[in-house]
Protein backbone atom coordinates (compact mmCIF):
# COMPACT_ATOMS: atom_id res chain seq x y z
CA UNK A 1 0.00 0.00 0.00
CA UNK A 2 3.26 2.53 1.11
CA UNK A 3 4.82 1.50 -1.86
CA UNK A 4 1.36 2.28 -4.03
CA UNK A 5 1.24 5.87 -2.83
CA UNK A 6 4.72 6.93 -3.03
CA UNK A 7 4.70 5.32 -6.87
CA UNK A 8 0.94 7.70 -7.49
CA UNK A 9 2.99 10.69 -5.63
CA UNK A 10 6.05 10.27 -7.63
CA UNK A 11 4.18 9.99 -11.02
CA UNK A 12 1.24 12.26 -10.42
CA UNK A 13 3.53 15.04 -9.12
CA UNK A 14 5.82 14.24 -12.70
CA UNK A 15 2.83 14.65 -14.76
CA UNK A 16 2.09 17.50 -13.69
CA UNK A 17 4.95 19.35 -13.42
CA UNK A 18 5.59 18.22 -17.21
CA UNK A 19 1.60 19.79 -18.19
CA UNK A 20 3.30 23.09 -16.12
CA UNK A 21 6.62 23.18 -18.59
CA UNK A 22 3.89 23.00 -21.49
CA UNK A 23 2.22 25.91 -20.57
CA UNK A 24 4.77 27.90 -19.81
CA UNK A 25 6.25 27.47 -22.84
CA UNK A 26 3.28 28.67 -24.44
CA UNK A 27 2.75 31.29 -22.64
CA UNK A 28 -0.47 30.51 -21.83
CA UNK A 29 -2.42 33.74 -21.06
CA UNK A 30 -4.12 33.08 -18.21
CA UNK A 31 -0.90 31.64 -16.29
CA UNK A 32 1.07 34.32 -17.32
CA UNK A 33 -1.53 36.92 -16.18
CA UNK A 34 -1.48 35.14 -12.79
CA UNK A 35 2.35 35.43 -12.66
CA UNK A 36 2.59 38.81 -13.69
CA UNK A 37 -0.08 40.29 -10.98
CA UNK A 38 0.63 38.53 -7.98
CA UNK A 39 4.55 39.18 -8.94
CA UNK A 40 3.70 43.18 -8.75
CA UNK A 41 1.64 43.10 -5.73
CA UNK A 42 4.56 41.55 -3.88
CA UNK A 43 7.17 43.87 -5.44
CA UNK A 44 5.62 47.01 -4.79
CA UNK A 45 5.25 45.99 -0.95
CA UNK A 46 9.02 44.58 -0.94
CA UNK A 47 10.03 47.78 -2.31
CA UNK A 48 7.93 50.19 0.42
CA UNK A 49 8.98 47.79 3.43
CA UNK A 50 12.86 47.41 3.60
CA UNK A 51 13.37 45.64 6.90
CA UNK A 52 11.30 42.82 6.24
CA UNK A 53 12.60 42.59 2.50
CA UNK A 54 16.21 42.60 4.59
CA UNK A 55 14.71 39.58 6.54
CA UNK A 56 13.21 37.85 4.00
CA UNK A 57 16.72 37.65 2.12
CA UNK A 58 18.50 36.68 4.75
CA UNK A 59 15.96 33.09 4.71
CA UNK A 60 16.48 33.10 0.82
CA UNK A 61 19.94 33.37 0.50
CA UNK A 62 21.97 31.61 3.69
CA UNK A 63 18.92 29.87 5.62
CA UNK A 64 17.16 28.26 2.81
CA UNK A 65 19.62 29.07 0.29
CA UNK A 66 20.52 25.68 -1.90
CA UNK A 67 23.70 25.24 -0.54
CA UNK A 68 22.44 25.30 2.70
CA UNK A 69 19.97 22.36 1.57
CA UNK A 70 22.76 19.97 0.36
CA UNK A 71 25.26 20.63 3.14
CA UNK A 72 22.31 19.67 5.44
CA UNK A 73 22.08 16.21 2.43
CA UNK A 74 25.79 15.45 3.05
CA UNK A 75 25.44 15.63 6.58
CA UNK A 76 22.73 12.90 6.40
CA UNK A 77 24.26 11.23 3.97
CA UNK A 78 27.79 11.30 6.44
CA UNK A 79 25.87 9.95 9.14
CA UNK A 80 23.93 6.92 7.22
CA UNK A 81 27.38 5.99 6.02
CA UNK A 82 28.81 5.70 9.20
CA UNK A 83 25.74 3.45 10.45
CA UNK A 84 26.56 1.25 7.73
CA UNK A 85 23.50 2.47 5.94
CA UNK A 86 25.24 2.73 2.76
CA UNK A 87 22.55 1.87 0.60
CA UNK A 88 20.26 5.23 1.68
CA UNK A 89 23.42 7.29 2.12
CA UNK A 90 24.03 6.76 -1.93
CA UNK A 91 19.88 6.90 -2.30
CA UNK A 92 19.93 10.28 -1.00
CA UNK A 93 23.37 11.63 -2.50
CA UNK A 94 21.88 10.72 -5.79
CA UNK A 95 18.68 12.40 -5.18
CA UNK A 96 19.98 15.03 -4.95
CA UNK A 97 22.44 15.32 -7.75
CA UNK A 98 19.55 13.92 -9.73
CA UNK A 99 17.04 17.17 -8.78
CA UNK A 100 20.18 19.63 -9.21
CA UNK A 101 20.67 17.84 -13.13
CA UNK A 102 16.97 18.18 -13.57
CA UNK A 103 16.75 21.61 -12.39
CA UNK A 104 19.41 22.80 -14.50
CA UNK A 105 18.17 20.96 -17.64
CA UNK A 106 14.87 22.67 -17.11
CA UNK A 107 15.90 25.83 -16.63
CA UNK A 108 18.26 25.26 -20.40
CA UNK A 109 15.38 23.80 -21.98
CA UNK A 110 12.80 26.44 -21.04
CA UNK A 111 15.20 29.59 -21.28
CA UNK A 112 12.76 31.65 -18.96
CA UNK A 113 13.42 35.01 -18.44
CA UNK A 114 12.97 36.33 -15.00
CA UNK A 115 10.69 39.31 -13.56
CA UNK A 116 12.81 42.43 -14.29
CA UNK A 117 12.04 45.61 -12.24
CA UNK A 118 13.28 49.36 -12.26
CA UNK A 119 14.25 49.10 -8.21
CA UNK A 120 15.06 45.35 -8.03
CA UNK A 121 15.35 44.38 -4.45
CA UNK A 122 17.39 41.36 -5.54
CA UNK A 123 18.96 39.98 -8.29
CA UNK A 124 19.25 36.26 -10.25
CA UNK A 125 21.04 34.81 -12.64
CA UNK A 126 20.08 32.12 -15.33
CA UNK A 127 16.45 31.04 -16.21
CA UNK A 128 14.03 31.33 -14.21
CA UNK A 129 12.49 28.15 -14.83
CA UNK A 130 12.07 26.28 -12.06
CA UNK A 131 13.07 27.82 -9.16
CA UNK A 132 16.25 25.60 -7.67
CA UNK A 133 15.84 27.04 -4.40
CA UNK A 134 11.75 25.50 -4.35
CA UNK A 135 13.27 21.90 -6.02
CA UNK A 136 16.60 21.79 -3.40
CA UNK A 137 14.35 22.55 -0.07
CA UNK A 138 11.69 20.37 -1.19
CA UNK A 139 14.18 17.10 -1.90
CA UNK A 140 16.65 17.99 1.11
CA UNK A 141 13.36 18.37 3.41
CA UNK A 142 11.47 15.20 2.11
CA UNK A 143 14.32 13.08 2.35
CA UNK A 144 14.99 14.35 5.71
CA UNK A 145 11.63 13.28 6.71
CA UNK A 146 12.07 9.98 5.09
CA UNK A 147 14.94 9.03 7.40
CA UNK A 148 12.97 9.91 10.60
CA UNK A 149 13.10 6.68 12.63
CA UNK A 150 10.01 4.23 12.68
CA UNK A 151 10.00 4.51 16.20
CA UNK A 152 10.20 8.44 16.58
CA UNK A 153 8.67 10.14 19.59
CA UNK A 154 5.41 11.65 17.81
CA UNK A 155 6.30 15.23 19.45
CA UNK A 156 9.45 14.87 17.18
CA UNK A 157 8.31 13.51 14.26
CA UNK A 158 5.80 16.64 14.15
CA UNK A 159 8.17 19.18 14.54
CA UNK A 160 10.06 17.85 11.89
CA UNK A 161 7.16 18.34 9.39
CA UNK A 162 6.42 21.44 10.96
CA UNK A 163 9.80 22.19 9.44
CA UNK A 164 9.83 21.13 6.55
CA UNK A 165 6.08 22.18 5.56
CA UNK A 166 7.82 26.17 6.71
CA UNK A 167 10.86 25.27 5.05
CA UNK A 168 9.61 24.58 2.11
CA UNK A 169 6.65 26.95 1.83
CA UNK A 170 9.01 29.26 3.04
CA UNK A 171 11.68 29.47 0.55
CA UNK A 172 9.03 29.76 -2.40
CA UNK A 173 7.66 32.80 -0.78
CA UNK A 174 10.63 34.28 -0.31
CA UNK A 175 12.17 33.80 -4.43
CA UNK A 176 8.37 35.08 -4.97
CA UNK A 177 8.67 38.30 -2.87
CA UNK A 178 12.48 39.05 -3.75
CA UNK A 179 11.12 39.21 -7.43
CA UNK A 180 13.26 36.87 -9.14
CA UNK A 181 10.54 34.13 -9.81
CA UNK A 182 7.42 34.16 -11.15
CA UNK A 183 4.98 31.59 -8.96
CA UNK A 184 4.56 29.27 -11.66
CA UNK A 185 8.26 28.70 -11.13
CA UNK A 186 7.93 27.91 -7.79
CA UNK A 187 5.14 25.73 -8.21
CA UNK A 188 6.92 23.50 -10.71
CA UNK A 189 10.15 23.27 -8.25
CA UNK A 190 7.42 21.75 -5.33
CA UNK A 191 6.20 19.60 -8.11
CA UNK A 192 9.60 18.23 -8.89
CA UNK A 193 11.30 18.00 -5.90
CA UNK A 194 7.73 15.84 -4.41
CA UNK A 195 8.74 13.09 -7.71
CA UNK A 196 12.58 13.15 -6.66
CA UNK A 197 11.76 12.11 -3.22
CA UNK A 198 8.84 9.58 -4.03
CA UNK A 199 11.05 8.17 -6.71
CA UNK A 200 14.13 7.90 -4.24
CA UNK A 201 11.91 6.33 -1.18
CA UNK A 202 10.04 3.90 -3.60
CA UNK A 203 12.77 2.36 -5.33
CA UNK A 204 14.23 1.99 -1.71
CA UNK A 205 10.79 0.67 -0.28
CA UNK A 206 10.77 -1.94 -3.16
CA UNK A 207 14.52 -3.37 -1.57
CA UNK A 208 12.44 -5.01 1.01
CA UNK A 209 13.96 -3.46 4.09
CA UNK A 210 12.53 -1.22 6.56
CA UNK A 211 13.27 2.69 5.81
CA UNK A 212 14.33 3.08 9.84
CA UNK A 213 17.33 -0.05 9.58
CA UNK A 214 20.55 -0.09 8.87
CA UNK A 215 22.04 -2.80 6.27
CA UNK A 216 22.23 -5.92 7.86
CA UNK A 217 26.37 -5.98 6.88
CA UNK A 218 26.82 -2.73 8.25
CA UNK A 219 28.99 -2.43 11.93
CA UNK A 220 26.97 -2.63 14.88
CA UNK A 221 26.62 0.62 16.30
Amino acid sequence: MRNTWLSRAGVGCALLAAVLTVLVVAGRPPLISYDDRLARDLHAYAVTHRGVTHLVRVLSDWVWDPWTMRALAALACLWLWWRGDRSRAVRVGAAVLVAAAVQQGLKALTGRARPEWPDPVATAHFSAYPSGHAVTATVVCGLLLWLLPAKAPAGAVAAAWTMAAVSVLGVGFTRLYLGVHWFTDVLAGWLLGVAVVSLAAFRHACSGRSPASPRADGPAR
